[in-house]
């Protein structure tokens, strides 16, 4: 079973390289472009509020890294401010940008979303404090909504744009490849709009005998709308998604050739 990574391309090549250093067949197949943003004045300007901040809220490390591009020369992350992450990757990316730990706030079990690192911030005062969201055009405003209800101002600012990918040739025969022969491949979702996209550039696909594992039950919501026909829930990290390759070897080993 060959493993197809959708992420966007930095972070997709990643994983593959972590799945393959475990012996597992991947290959990515970015399902979203990643794009600057055509203004950059709302950043810089960002950059510039950042001291009065009470907190970042990241959605990816997409947002990080586009919102790290436009860091002034010279400039440091303030102690007092807190950088909010929902996944290991994007905490990774803001340890990698040199936001310091005691800044960092991130789930504090195996599951990574938006529920759960509000777990984590709940007990604080909001009221009156101020917090940016670092997203792209759009996104789930579910965790804005629970700190305007805590009394927090929520902002936000588009770091990245998202975009439709245009499929190279070995892309298109990868994603022709996966329509023929559904049961040779097990997809990687990390995000709603991933599928969205893959409804795209595969119109009137069948994926009712494709297997897909996703990141978060509303992204398994969205694949098994599109018709996959077994989609389970998994960590996005290497080690979740080697875990469930391996179980899914064992359950076909058991149940024996079709």
């Amino acid at each position: 079973m060959r493993i197809i990574v959708t992420r966007p391309r930095a972070q997709a090549e990643l994983l593959v390289a972590e799945l393959q250093r475990e012996g597992i067949d991947a290959v990515a197949l970015p399902l979203i472009d990643i794009a600057p943003v055509r203004d950059p004045l709302p950043l810089q300007q960002a950059w510039r509020d950042l001291p009065q901040l009470a907190l970042l809220m990241f959605v990816s490390a997409n947002a990080v890294q586009q919102f790290m591009r436009h860091r002034p020369l010279q400039a440091t992350w303030p102690a007092q401010v807190l950088a909010g992450s929902t996944g290991p990757g994007t905490s990774t990316a803001l340890r990698q940008a040199g936001v310091p730990p005691q800044a960092l706030v991130e789930p504090a079990g195996a599951v990574f979303d938006s529920e759960a690192l509000w777990d984590r911030l709940r007990a604080r005062d909001w009221s009156g404090r101020r917090v940016l969201v670092v997203r792209g055009e759009n996104g789930r405003d579910w965790l804005a909504e629970r700190f305007v209800a805590a009394g927090a101002r929520v902002d936000f600012v588009a770091a990245y744009e998202r975009r439709l990918p245009q499929l190279d040739a070995p892309a298109k025969a990868l994603l022709d490849a996966a329509r023929r022969c559904p049961l040779q491949y097990l997809w990687v979702f990390s995000s709603s709009e991933a599928v969205a996209n893959l409804a795209l550039l595969a119109p009137g696909a069948a994926w009712s005998r494709a297997a897909a594992i996703a990141a978060h039950e509303r992204i398994a919501a969205v694949a098994r709308q599109l018709g996959f026909g077994r989609v389970d829930r998994v960590a996005a990290d290497a080690a979740a998604v080697a875990g469930a390759v391996a179980a899914l070897k064992q359950r076909s080993i058991q149940s024996g050739p079709p």
